[in-house]
């Protein structure tokens, strides 16, 4: 498989449009210092995608000449990609898309980024043996893995390939393909069941009942190899920028091996992951996961790593479509519910609950149980008082409101709702406890 279609195409057609784009956009601001009424300034250039096709199809044989020699898909995956990033900045500054503000697009490194392409058009199939697939303009092509799972829904009528993309990482090339797939409506093994889910650092999940996931830690596991082979690379001559210096062979291959170290651990995070969500959407009917703000958790020097290595994005983004497909309901409590303030058996609420506090004590009804435990008992209880039944529901309180002055008052539970004997603990899966909390004026 060659690289120059893909790698020189797609940045080559991204840098030609990016520029002009820009420098249309700053030859009319000048203009407009001139006294230039808008009448009178430059064109415009369009940022959709038909629009920077035509602009590439008109100057291509002038920036590019070997463009005859690469796939068409080269250049409509680059043009795709600036188009959806001017599109993302625009909304972004008029306030039309929510979240983080969205800078301009900037040029992309040849060198640094991912090399990738995808195929829309074209002869895009699966061989009948499996172990092969056909592309536009690279031909049939050997798979490392077999097919079959693919190639049977494809026999079947259930599924229909829309586009193939190719992406090279790690020092290995992956095609995955987009497909348009009649999925049967599964049921959980307990649909009545449901689970509250603590994600930590110490523990990668923490169930309601009880159960402890462990959090494998990668990128600890693998930091002394990558350790070395990062100061193997730096030792070799690596490319310079300001003086032109082009990388060593050894170089390469030492960058090469700290690139493939780091996909292993990539690739080890999301294997686990997977197997995670996959169990807990196949068994549970209703699953209460917290809506973590990791982006601020990764501004503590001290874990942000830790965070990261634990992946909580990806599994709460696996959870989401998961819990479609088999029949399940996910509910993504509050940023602000004290979910390990919280006794999981009386509902009072703590004012302060250090980190360092493994074990929650409750001063009212006695409770001893472990932090996380007692948080994921609090998400479990939470699901009885969120309405809707769609695959992710969230609570009514908005995650963008700040916690009220004076913080949550606990409200004692009416006795007799705990076993005898066995105080301080929910009831079992399926049903849960109702836990008031009033706000102090």
């Amino acid at each position: 498989m060659t690289i120059y279609p893909l790698r020189s195409g797609l940045h080559a057609i991204g840098g030609t449009s990016l520029a002009r784009v820009k420098a249309v956009m700053d030859q009319r601001a000048a203009e407009r210092t001139y006294g230039i009424d808008e009448a009178g300034l430059t064109p415009t250039q369009g940022w959709s995608l038909p629009a920077l096709r035509r602009a590439w199809n008109q100057a291509k044989a002038d920036v590019a000449p070997w463009w005859a020699e690469c796939s068409k898909e080269a250049f409509n995956t680059g043009l795709d990609a600036l188009a959806r990033g001017l599109t993302n900045w625009s909304d972004s500054r008029t306030g039309k898309r929510a979240g983080r503000r969205v800078g301009f697009p900037r040029f992309k490194s040849r060198r640094r980024s991912t090399p990738s392409v995808r195929f829309t058009t074209g002869a895009i199939r699966v061989e009948p043996d499996r172990r092969y697939v056909v592309l536009p303009r690279l031909g049939r092509l050997k798979l490392h893995e077999s097919a079959r799972k693919l190639a049977r829904r494809l026999e079947a009528g259930t599924a229909r390939v829309l586009s193939a993309t190719v992406r090279r990482d790690g020092g290995r090339w992956y095609v995955s393909f987009t497909c348009a797939v009649q999925r049967t409506q599964g049921m959980p093994a307990c649909p009545d069941a449901t689970v509250g889910v603590d994600l930590g650092v110490t523990h990668l999940a923490v169930l309601s009942t009880g159960e402890v996931e462990p959090n494998p830690r990668h990128v600890d596991a693998a930091a002394r190899r990558m350790r070395r082979l990062a100061r193997r690379a730096s030792r070799r001559v690596g490319p310079d920028r300001r003086t032109g210096r082009r990388a060593s062979k050894r170089w390469e291959r030492a960058s090469a091996r700290l690139g493939r170290a780091h996909a292993r651990v990539a690739h080890l995070r999301r294997d686990g992951l997977h197997k995670l969500t996959s169990r807990l959407t196949r068994e549970y009917g209703t699953i209460v996961v917290e809506d973590l703000h990791v982006a601020g958790m990764l501004a503590n020097r001290r874990l942000a790593r830790r965070i990261a290595d634990a992946g909580f994005a990806e599994l709460r983004r696996q959870l989401a479509y998961k819990t479609g497909w088999n029949g399940g309901r996910l509910v993504v409590a509050d940023r602000w519910y004290p979910s390990s303030k919280t006794c999981s058996g009386c509902g009072a609420v703590k004012t302060k609950l250090a980190l360092s506090e493994r074990t929650y004590t409750c001063t009212l009804c006695g409770l001893v149980l472990d932090r996380d435990v007692n948080a994921a008992r609090n998400l479990a209880a939470l699901a009885a008082t969120v309405a809707g039944s769609g695959s992710e529901t969230r609570n009514g309180r908005g995650a963008d409101r700040k916690t009220r002055p004076g913080g949550p008052v606990a409200v004692k539970r009416q006795p007799g709702t705990a076993t005898a004997g066995k105080t301080g603990t929910v009831p079992p899966q399926g049903r849960t406890s109702n836990h008031e909390l009033t706000y102090a004026s």
